[in-house]
């Protein structure tokens, strides 16, 4: 399975590289294929070098002004020509989307992914891993809009919340049928 891993690229403590490292290593172990924004620092790269390390493969998309950051061993690597033609293709080139932590814009193609499959222009599973309850509050408001009819199908069609990655691989799994 293509998986595509929307996170940061900034450095990051253990309590989000351990659990980020564990997710990779699963992802390989199990011959998936890592999706990502192609970069080579922060927690981007301790994903990719667990998937790489365990087995799975590396398809960077990469923009133009980062270029210079996108890793250079990837099984293959596109470069966009700017943040809404890259976020179309990671979402093509993916059979599921998991969103790590992130800032801005981790935050930006989380919320554009799913406002895609609320309007039916994808039915990818998408799974927001909340490590060390990152996106507790992200969850509040998203109940908060289906409380209140913000949301036209109910938010668990919309989006997984998975605790850790054992969580958030299984569910993925489950939904393509791998056993």
């Amino acid at each position: 399975m293509n998986i595509c891993v929307f996170l940061s690229a900034a450095d990051l403590d253990d309590r989000y590289t351990r659990p980020a490292r564990e997710f990779a290593e699963l992802m390989g172990r199990g011959g998936h294929t890592l999706v990502w924004g192609g970069s080579e620092s922060g927690l981007m790269k301790v994903v990719a070098d667990g998937v790489q390390e365990s087995g799975g493969r590396l398809v960077g998309v990469s923009v133009d002004f980062m270029a210079a950051q996108a890793r250079t061993d990837a099984d293959e690597m596109v470069i966009a020509r700017d943040l809404a033609e890259r976020k179309a293709l990671l979402l093509a080139k993916a059979d599921a989307v998991v969103i790590m932590v992130g800032g801005m814009g981790t935050l930006d193609e989380a919320t554009e992914i799913l406002e895609l499959k609320k309007h039916g222009k994808h039915d990818k599973p998408v799974v927001l891993l909340n490590t060390a309850g990152f996106y507790d509050g992200l969850r509040l408001q998203f109940q908060r809009m289906e409380d209140e009819g913000f949301l036209p199908l109910p938010l668990t069609d919309l989006v997984f919340f998975a605790k850790d990655g054992v969580g958030a691989l299984a569910y993925l799994e489950e939904w393509s049928g791998i056993q």
